[in-house]
């Protein structure tokens, strides 16, 4: 991609848009069996409502950009209106992780991280979107996607860290890229609160993704369903769009 840079030997996974901080190829991360993911598969990334023209333009030719995933609520997708993806044509897939009314979250006791409990529920409570969002990422007629919510931590962290353990991405890389969106946090802010007129939090600490919560929802997977693989199929996913989602980010 254009954008990708070679620091040290390493790919730089982060793409250089105008109207976007928080957006990433989950590309070239390791396998546990050799090799690594394939780039220019899936990116991962905040809101788009601030994209630029040249961002959009970016993303559909140079990137070759086929579908949207926003995981958004309905009420988020309604105040914020139609993202310039959705304006230029581009597929876009609304697969809340949140329900509109209530939540069921997990009985897991009063002392579980609240940062935990959301994730555990996103699981508990939308599994339907959670497994449909894996599913259109395995079609056979996919291409290119991103993959969004409000901040591109939470939601699209839990999603993303299920879809690299599924492919065989080893442990310590997926929890690194969950942990990576840490570093663009504050831009993020800064663009939020200018756009808005707003004062910047005094501490961004409670915004920043912990890497040992999403370590522990993935230990939980392997203690209860054999991995995200296994808690994928025991929801609803058939074989087939395992297999093809690991051809399609490994092959």
């Amino acid at each position: 991609m254009a954008d990708a840079v070679t620091r040290g030997g390493t790919q730089d996974r982060w793409l250089a848009l105008e109207g976007l901080d928080n957006v990433r190829d989950v590309g070239g991360l390791p396998l546990g069996g050799g090799g690594t993911t394939r780039s220019g598969v899936l990116l991962r990334s905040a809101s788009l409502h601030h994209l630029t023209a040249g961002d959009v333009a970016h993303l559909m030719d140079a990137y070759g950009l086929r579908l949207v995933l926003d995981l958004r609520t309905a009420r988020e997708i309604d105040k914020d209106g139609p993202t310039p993806l959705v304006r230029a044509g581009v597929e876009t897939v609304a697969l809340s992780f949140i329900p509109e009314e209530g939540r069921a979250l997990p009985e897991t006791g009063d002392d579980t991280d609240p940062l935990l409990r959301h994730y555990l529920g996103y699981l508990a409570d939308r599994p339907d979107s959670v497994v449909g969002a894996v599913r259109r990422l395995a079609a056979p007629d996919a291409g290119p996607a991103l993959v969004h919510c409000a901040a591109g931590k939470d939601r699209t962290g839990v999603l993303v860290a299920l879809v690299l353990d599924t492919v065989g991405v080893s442990r310590e890389a997926v929890i690194a890229d969950y942990a990576l969106s840490a570093e663009r946090v504050e831009a993020m802010f800064r663009r939020w609160t200018t756009a808005a007129g707003t004062e910047m939090p005094d501490d961004l600490t409670p915004h920043l993704p912990r890497a040992e919560v999403i370590a522990t929802v993935l230990a939980r997977l392997d203690d209860e369903h054999g991995g995200a693989a296994g808690w994928l199929l025991d929801n609803g996913l058939d074989p087939a769009s395992i297999r093809r989602l690991r051809e399609r980010l490994t092959g």
